[in-house]
């Protein structure tokens, strides 16, 4: 696989333009988990949507590492599906990881791929499920709209009182 400035740019276009199946799967997602733990989770828009997928392509390193997952996803099939069952689930759990970002966000979106894909399947290449719920779970993970992400945590450290 050759990637390029234009490459990228084209597989974010695709991205983009997957909006009509990952926005209904982030609010089904969404629906789901706050019925889970009992929360009412804000659905996405797919304004939101384009924004978080505008925010990952801004950033150059990460851009080029997601536009690679992409196309490895949207290509990848395997005879008979479940010999290629590890690596597609490996390569959607790290889509999702690299869209959420740093940690926590980033082991949430990976336990909500394994969730996401469960619920998706397409009748596309054995990767393409994989890759909307790794779309899903990381767009998902990264947007607002969980109660605890609204509010400061607790946890943070005055850098003056730590010396």
């Amino acid at each position: 696989m050759q990637l390029s400035a234009t490459i990228v740019a084209e597989q974010f276009d695709w991205v983009h333009d997957r909006h009509a199946v990952v926005v209904p799967l982030v609010n089904a997602v969404r629906a789901d988990l706050g019925e889970a733990f009992g929360i009412e989770v804000d659905p996405i828009s797919t304004e939101g949507y384009h924004t978080a997928i505008d925010a990952v392509g801004s950033e150059g390193d990460l851009a080029v590492n997601v536009a690679a997952l992409v196309a490895i996803l949207r290509d990848l099939d395997v005879e008979e599906d479940y010999p290629g069952f590890v690596v597609d689930e490996l390569l959607g759990r790290e889509l999702a990881a690299m869209i959420a970002g740093n940690q926590p966000l980033r082991v949430l979106a990976e336990a909500t791929f394994h969730y996401a894909d469960i619920h998706h399947h397409t009748e596309e290449a054995a990767g393409a499920d994989d890759l909307d719920a790794g779309l899903a779970a990381g767009v998902q993970t990264r947007l607002p709209g969980w109660g605890w992400t609204d509010t400061e945590s607790p946890f943070d450290v005055d850098p003056k009182s730590s010396q």
